[in-house]
């Protein structure tokens, strides 16, 4: 019981913090899109029945029983077909094209005339009816008096700024919440205090992890160094990080040093003699060198036995944004190698593979993790506390950045369509030809509908892999 109340406040706090993250992004298309006069029926937090749901205006806020997404409904979202019939101003279809409520050839008012899509439907079978069917649906969302409101009929920049403005809410939280984690908890870095001593000498290659009677001490526990110990100078000096005092032990092999350390308060030297030991060779970035045969390289050193107690250290504001950016390098390369990570995903799930864990998770996944970081007694409220809000942070990264791979039915997808909605319309202007019209991305539905039943399977893959195969964070 007294692990699994912090489990389950953990996991309550991260699934509150998504769905604020959820709402907020909602809000980032919604705002804009009243702004620039379209008609908004829904704005929805879930997928599925109606839990709540109030009117205020012509929109109704509400919330649904599964809170895996959101939405906002849009009216005429997907152009109608080329060819299409107006009720009155005109018999073409481009002078249905409304920009800010008016038209070259003046205001008009477009009514759908579903024989035309239904002719191209047969003629192109089971995808032409799916773009029929959508057209009729965006059709029937716009009523009378309000044909003028529809998405579709807004200027390319401001379709773009509508759709992105869910993403870059993401995005705007996101650095808000790192700003908070680094700035106001700070970064774990390696301290001057003593965490750990080794009480044997092992070479880095050695297949053990423990000691046994025929190990010789090490000089850190020969020479009675102890946890919590803050070093004040080694041979003489001052140490004002770890990495000087690492420097100057691995090149003291054999050698007497005189090592001052602060313990309860007051000072204490004790004497401590380096022993040469087999350890690896790591670069500027602390990664391993590796040989020709890319193998870590080894080299021997002077070693001690110590290791660092980490501790928060705060950051200066010009550190968030290369933390966000480099978070949204990281979740891009997952994306990018998305298919080739699921197949690991599946061999872990269904076979002896293991999770990679900086991989793709579930939402059931991360809440496992929240639940778990706030179940741990061993580190101090404070870590508890940024790690959740680095969690959180980073859920707002994946929100940002997968959200405008240019797929529909993704915010990117929309995206996409009206930049090439401006390319076609720039190459028409240049060539003095007719302008275009809008983008039929209705003809995308087919894709659409893939893309919908590919990302459901790969949710449900790992689901089950969080389940049967968790990432274990904690080694």
């Amino acid at each position: 019981m007294e692990t699994v109340l912090p489990f389950i406040l953990g996991v309550v706090i991260v699934a509150l913090g998504l769905a604020v993250s959820i709402a907020l992004h909602e809000v980032g298309h919604l705002v804009p899109a009243k702004l620039f006069g379209v008609k908004v029926t829904q704005y929805m937090i879930g997928f599925g029945p109606t839990i709540f749901s109030k009117r205020r205006g012509e929109t109704e806020y509400g919330l649904k029983a599964i809170p895996l997404g959101g939405y906002i409904s849009m009216i005429g979202m997907f152009p109608p077909h080329k060819g299409e019939k107006v009720r009155e101003g005109g018999t073409g279809f481009f002078q249905t094209l409304v920009q800010e409520g008016r038209t070259d050839s003046g205001p008009v008012t477009s009514a759908f005339d579903d024989s035309i899509d239904a002719r191209e439907a047969e003629k192109s079978g089971y995808f032409g009816r799916m773009a029929a069917d959508a057209r009729a649906a965006s059709a029937e969302t716009i009523t009378e008096g309000d044909e003028h409101r529809a998405f579709y009929l807004l200027p390319v920049w401001k379709r773009i700024i509508i759709m992105f403005g869910g993403p870059f809410m993401n995005l705007v939280i996101a650095v808000v919440l790192f700003a908070v984690l680094l700035m106001g908890f700070g970064t774990a870095q390696a301290s001057t205090t003593v965490g750990s001593v080794s009480a044997c000498v092992l070479p880095a290659t050695s297949e053990r992890q423990t000691c046994e009677s025929t190990d010789a001490p090490s000089p850190a526990a020969a020479a009675g160094l102890l946890p919590g110990d803050r070093l004040v100078s080694i041979d003489g000096e001052p140490v004002t990080n770890w990495d000087a005092s690492t420097a100057v032990i691995r090149e003291s092999s054999d050698k007497e040093l005189l090592v001052v350390v602060e313990r309860d308060g007051s000072e204490r030297t004790l004497t401590v003699t380096p022993l040469p030991a087999e350890r690896y060779v790591y670069d500027d970035a602390g990664k391993n060198v590796l040989d020709a045969d890319g193998k870590p390289e080894t080299a021997t050193y002077g070693f001690v036995g110590i290791g660092p107690a980490s501790e928060l250290v705060p950051q200066p504001a010009t550190a968030v944004l290369p933390a966000v950016g480099e978070n949204i390098a990281g979740v891009a390369h997952i994306i990018i190698n998305l298919p080739e990570r699921m197949v690991g995903i599946a061999q872990a799930a269904f076979g002896t593979g293991e999770r990679d864990p900086n991989g793709p998770i579930s939402v059931v996944g991360v809440g496992r993790v929240a639940g778990e970081i706030a179940s741990i007694d061993t580190i101090p409220l404070q870590s508890k506390a940024a790690s959740l809000i680095g969690l959180i942070a980073s859920l707002n990264v994946a929100l940002f950045v997968f959200n405008l791979v240019p797929l529909l039915p993704l915010d990117g997808g929309h995206i996409a369509g009206a930049l090439w909605e401006a390319i076609r319309r720039g190459f028409a202007k240049l060539a003095g030809r007719r302008d275009p019209g809008p983008v039929d991305i209705a003809k995308l539905m087919p894709l659409t509908f893939a893309v919908v039943i590919i990302l459901g399977g790969m949710s449900l893959l790992l689901v089950y892999a969080d389940i049967v195969k968790p990432i274990n964070i904690f080694g």
